[in-house]
């Protein structure tokens, strides 16, 4: 049986202590900030890039990574014998799934699996984990694939923005459109719905919205177990741990087997903008 690599993409922005020994690969999206062309992640952190983002006069856009990047990876995992799954932020939100398929095209009979996760951070990163464990044990390329596409059904991605300016300018704002022009002390709820940023609802003031975020959560995830739970943030690490103490309140001790806080990658914080907050979970796996 051949052994299978995971490959994904920087916005999943994997935690490392839950990918250290695993055969995961990433594949950069690509910050364009003036002159220069940044690697996501690589060549930025989310740290260099919010202490950046508050003095730019101009702001950074993203793109996809090519499909000789995508080939490259693809080329040296097959190398070593590896059969791969290609797991992707949504294609309605990026190009990187378009760019992941035209590199497969340029394999013809290489054992290839590529999944549209119709999500992005670790609403998609909890389901490469699993797939990538799976992969450990000794399952076969279609037993990941399988693994990773039950995950992905029972993910959710909900989340918190300071301002609807970033994901408008950015171009993925989706069905979020129907709150612009609100009263700017409203606080758009958003998730990510069949791969799309839409609207939840808007609330007066930050405190209540982050209550309602969490009560969202408890409703969501009553009666699924076990959780995998995520805490987001854009530069915002405190409010994060005390999102995620409060999150703990809001489940049985018992049903969460794992839970983390990750920041989201620049390329990511670009259409969020800085002080965004979310929740990710997966159940059932």
């Amino acid at each position: 049986m051949s052994k299978v690599a995971i490959v994904t993409d920087s916005t999943a922005y994997l935690p490392p202590e839950l990918i250290r020994g695993y055969s995961i690969e990433v594949v950069p999206l690509h910050l364009i900030w003036g002159e220069k062309t940044y690697l996501d992640g690589v060549d930025i952190t989310p740290k260099e890039f919010y202490e950046r983002l508050a003095t730019a006069k101009e702001l950074p856009t993203t793109s996809q990574p090519s499909p000789a990047a995508f080939k490259a990876v693809y080329d040296r995992l097959l190398a070593a014998g590896y059969d791969i799954l290609s797991i992707h932020i949504s294609s309605k939100l990026s190009g990187t799934m378009d760019s992941a398929i035209q590199a497969k095209a340029m394999l013809p009979g290489a054992r290839i699996e590529i999944v549209d996760s119709l999500s992005t951070s670790m609403g998609m990163g909890f389901a490469v984990v699993e797939a990538a464990r799976a992969a450990a044990r000794g399952a076969s390329l279609e037993e990941c694939k399988a693994i990773a596409e039950r995950g992905l059904r029972n993910v959710s991605v909900f989340f918190l923005v300071n301002t609807l300016e970033f994901l408008h300018r950015g171009g993925r704002i989706g069905g979020a459109a129907a709150f612009l022009g609100t009263a700017l002390n409203l606080k758009p709820i958003l998730e990510l719905r069949d791969g799309r940023i839409e609207a939840i609802e808007k609330v007066r003031t930050i405190s209540k919205a982050t209550d309602r975020l969490l009560d969202i959560f408890a409703e969501r995830a009553r009666g699924k177990r076990p959780l995998r739970l995520a805490i987001l943030h854009a530069n915002a690490q405190e409010e994060a741990e005390r999102l995620l103490e409060r999150a703990r309140q809001k489940v049985s001790v018992d049903d969460i087997s794992e839970a983390v806080i990750v920041p989201v990658s620049p390329v990511i914080g670009t259409h969020t903008g800085p002080g965004c907050v979310g929740i990710a979970f997966m159940s059932g796996l």
